[in-house]
C-alpha cells in the first residue's frame, strides 16, 4: 500500500491532511476498492500519529467509502452502484442549477478566471483526460462556478457523497474524449457570459452525461471492485 502524498497546506490539521490525502487516493484508485488499510502504515507514510489517521477513517466511514471493523481493521469499501447513482443525481441537479445562477451573477473578473482555466486545460489536451493536472483544473472550474453562484459551501457538501461517483468516473476516464470535455467547459463559459441560463443548463447536463457509464460495463472490466 503506497500512497500518493500531496504537500501539506500551511495550518492544515493532521486530521484534515489525512482526510484529504485518503480521499485523493481513494478517488485516484491508489487505494483500491476492497483493499485493507493499516492505521500504522498510513500514519507512517503521512508522517502523522495514529489519532488523526483514525479520525479521518471514521469520517470516511460516515459516507460509506471506508468500512471499519473493531479488532479487525479497516478496508476501502467496494463500489456500491446505488451510491454512485445518488451522487450522480445530486451533481446533475445542483450543477445544472448553479450554471443557471451564474448567468445573472458572473462578473467580468469571474468570466476572465473561467476562461483562463479553460485555456490552461487546453495546454494539457495532449496528456489525456487522466492527467492529474487536468483533473485538478476540471475540479477548479466546477468549484469556481459554485463560487460565482454564491454557493461555495454546497460544493464542499457534495464532495462527501461525490467521492462514490468520482471513483467510478476515474475507472472509465480513458473512454472520455478530452476535447469534448474542454469544449463543454468553453461553451458553458460563453453561455454564462451571454446570460443564457437555459443554454447554460443544457450544456452542463450534456457535460455531466459524458461521465455516465452503464454499471454492467464497469462490472465486466473490474468485477473485484464491486460489492455483491
Amino acid at each position: 500500500m503506497t500512497l500518493s502524498i500531496p504537500e501539506r497546506y500551511v495550518r492544515e490539521t493532521g486530521r484534515d491532511y489525512a482526510l484529504r490525502t485518503l480521499r485523493e487516493n481513494i478517488i485516484g484508485l491508489e487505494l483500491k476498492p476492497g483493499s485493507m488499510v493499516s492505521e500504522n502504515e498510513l500514519a507512517a507514510q503521512l508522517g502523522l500519529s495514529r489519532t488523526p489517521v483514525r479520525e479521518a477513517l471514521i469520517e470516511l466511514s460516515k459516507v460509506k467509502i471506508v468500512e471499519i471493523w473493531p479488532q479487525k481493521g479497516s478496508a476501502i469499501a467496494r463500489i456500491d452502484y446505488e451510491l454512485v447513482e445518488e451522487a450522480r443525481f445530486m451533481r446533475n441537479v445542483l450543477e445544472c442549477a448553479v450554471a443557471e445562477l451564474c448567468c445573472g451573477l458572473a462578473s467580468p473578473e469571474d468570466l476572465a478566471a473561467l476562461r483562463e482555466n479553460v485555456a490552461r486545460q487546453r495546454s494539457y489536451e495532449n496528456m489525456g483526460v487522466t492527467s492529474e493536472r487536468f483533473l485538478s483544473l476540471d475540479d477548479s472550474f466546477h468549484a469556481k462556478l459554485f463560487e460565482i453562484a454564491r454557493k461555495p459551501q454546497v460544493y464542499t457538501m457534495i464532495g462527501s457523497l461525490s467521492i462514490h461517483f468520482d471513483r467510478v468516473r476515474n475507472l472509465t476516464l480513458e473512454d472520455v474524449n478530452i476535447k469534448n470535455v474542454i469544449q463543454d467547459h468553453e461553451d458553458i463559459v460563453e453561455a454564462v457570459a451571454a446570460g443564457d441560463a437555459g443554454r447554460a443548463r443544457e450544456l452542463m447536463q450534456l457535460h455531466l452525461s459524458r461521465f455516465r457509464v452503464a454499471e454492467h460495463k464497469v462490472r465486466e472490466r473490474f468485477p473485484d471492485y464491486f460489492s455483491a
